[in-house]
């Protein structure tokens, strides 16, 4: 049990903990910080599994310099194990958004869809948690925000690449020569 732990507390520290404070040490500001967790978890949630990956580039791609794409990539990664655990609120907020019938989650139905022998009822209830995760993804990303900014602006304190005190400490020193435009 004592190996056990000890593996576990190593894998977390190189997937989650060095990489984060590789990302803190390198200056990004908290704001973007905040945001690109908070979508980064926010689609690491998507009731897909498989495709997560691909709407955190997706993102990336379409929210350019708003977001940090590492800080997306890590936080998506860390919402993995929450994937699964969303899919049936998920799925439950969209029956009662569209007053579809309640989808039982039977051994059954699962063996249909991992076969192919997926039923209307299957399809639709992949739709309704699509539309329950869409209903609840701005909730969710202005909510992680809300938690996450705090966390990060202490983080970027304590981890960041120079000191507050040693950036001002420089700029009192140096003394800026300008040079006079000839026209």
């Amino acid at each position: 049990m004592a190996i056990s732990k000890v593996r576990l507390k190593a894998w977390f520290s190189k997937k989650i903990s060095e990489p984060l404070v590789q990302i803190l040490r390198r200056g990004a500001e908290p704001k973007q910080l905040a945001f690109s967790a908070a979508i980064g978890i926010t689609m690491g949630v998507f009731p897909i599994c498989g495709v997560t990956v691909l709407l955190c580039g997706v993102a990336i791609a379409s929210l350019g310099s708003l977001c940090h794409a590492p800080t997306v990539m890590l936080f998506n990664f860390i919402a993995t194990p929450i994937e699964l655990s969303l899919v049936v609120p998920f799925l439950r907020l969209g029956e009662k958004l569209t007053g579809g019938a309640h989808f039982p989650l039977t051994s059954d139905a699962l063996k249909k869809v991992f076969t192919g022998q997926a039923s209307r009822e299957v399809f639709f209830s992949i739709g309704n948690a699509l539309l329950g995760w869409l209903i609840a993804t701005p909730f969710v990303v202005v909510g992680l925000y809300i938690l996450f900014l705090p966390c990060f602006t202490i983080l970027v304190r304590k981890f960041g690449s120079a000191s507050p005190t040693a950036k001002t400490h420089t700029s009192q020193h140096s003394e800026l020569k300008t040079k006079e435009r000839v026209a």
